[in-house]
């Protein structure tokens, strides 16, 4: 096994192009490449909006009223602009540009992986789809010899060769191949179902990767669910060190310009003025939870760091277990190569001895369906390497 992990490892288009966002997007519909578009659409704005929250609203403030408090009508107005913005934040205003950066590229990942693994069960259908088609055909030689069986039974039991046990031995076997032909079929036709749920593609003429292996090492380097969480342990860093500055001395630039008019019945003309004012404020806010505020986002950030650690663990032992599996389906692909070498010998064989007469139709036909059968299981065992490890493909990302 670990000369195996050394050598086997994650799957990738023979072409290398399979993980780029344009072969990614042909395998899901129109409508969810468009929601996964208005993600990153909005992630984008979410994250300038929180790049620019640091920077303080110009308040407009307009008003105009009437009034007759005396009989007579009076009318007042007055507008004003005011501006109250920070400029010194021990460190906050920086904090916070590279918290909303660092945001914005987890979301991404985040958004990244949810595409991906649509594009992974999609072609995961494909491969089931194209799979159960070879067992359907397996399955339909499978019926045929155990019709043989039962006309050979049926035969002995004619002639009184054999008792009716065997006969309806036979008519079960045969009862049970066929049954299990439906169920292939059903599960087939539920494969498409969700295949054609999230693709616009049809099945018949998508294309499906063939597969080649990486090494285990490339495939933890260029892990994107592992990049998400590193990610994740650099934005909140910058959250830990955000919060610091919320209870640190920080200085804003105040200005104002202010108009008011009132024109009333018992004064000359109107009431006209304006006037302006400017200056800066500092503060320091000392709240009691401040300490708790910072060492909860301190344990925020130790425990994506440990999440980290945990995940790369994690990753080792699905990779681990993906690579024993198609171990053992290998072992599987050579067993049936093995039996099918062996089925084209007795075919050749049996195949003289028919023409000599000393073997019936009956035989030959038999040795066919069971070598077709065997080269059937060597394909039906490829693609379930190839499901195996597109459980892989799934997490890895090669362009980061």
């Amino acid at each position: 096994m670990k000369v195996l992990c050394a050598s086997i490892a994650l799957l990738v288009l023979c072409n290398g192009q399979l993980f780029c966002d344009e072969r990614l997007d042909s395998y899901i519909s129109k409508n969810k490449k468009e929601q996964f578009d208005y993600d990153y659409e909005k992630n984008e704005e979410q994250s300038l909006k929180l790049r620019d929250s640091w920077i303080a609203p110009l308040n407009l403030n307009y008003s105009h009223s009437k009034s007759n408090p005396y009989g007579s009508e009076q009318t007042a107005e007055s507008a004003a602009i005011k501006m109250d913005q920070p400029i010194f934040q021990s460190g906050g205003i920086y904090y916070n540009i590279k918290f909303a950066e660092a945001s914005k590229k987890y979301f991404n990942y985040s958004i990244d992986v949810a595409k991906r693994k649509l594009v992974k069960d999609a072609i995961s259908f494909l491969m089931q789809i194209k799979q159960m088609d070879l067992k359907i055909s397996k399955q339909k030689l499978q019926i045929k010899n155990s019709e043989i069986n039962l006309a050979q039974k049926k035969e002995g039991y004619l002639s009184g060769q054999l008792d009716s046990g065997f006969l309806d031995g036979a008519i079960i076997e045969r009862n049970q191949f066929i049954q299990a032909l439906y169920d292939i079929e059903t599960n087939k036709e539920r494969a498409v179902s969700k295949f054609s749920a999230i693709s616009d593609m049809n099945y018949k003429d998508a294309f499906i990767p063939s597969l080649k292996l990486l090494n285990q090492e490339q495939f933890l380097e260029q892990n994107i669910v592992l990049s998400m969480s590193d990610s994740e342990v650099i934005k909140n860093g910058y959250a830990k060190d955000l919060t610091v500055t919320k209870y640190l001395p920080r200085v804003n630039v105040t200005a104002g310009y202010s108009w008011d008019k009132s024109d009333t019945p018992y004064q000359f003309g109107a009431n006209e003025k304006d006037y302006y004012s400017y200056g800066f404020k500092a503060n320091l806010p000392i709240d009691i939870n401040s300490f708790r505020d910072v060492e909860s986002s301190k344990i925020d950030y130790l425990k994506s760091k440990l999440v980290v650690e945990d995940r790369k663990r994690e990753l080792k032992a699905i990779f681990e277990q993906v690579m024993q599996n198609i171990e053992n389906f290998e072992k599987k692909k050579q067993l049936s190569v093995e039996n099918r070498d062996i089925y084209e010998k007795l075919l050749a064989d049996t195949v003289d001895l028919y023409k000599a007469g000393y073997k019936t139709e009956y035989d030959v036909d038999l040795l066919k369906n069971s070598l077709e059968i065997q080269k059937s299981d060597v394909d039906i065992y490829e693609i379930d390497k190839q499901l195996e490890l597109l459980t892989l493909y799934e997490m890895y990302n090669d362009k980061i």
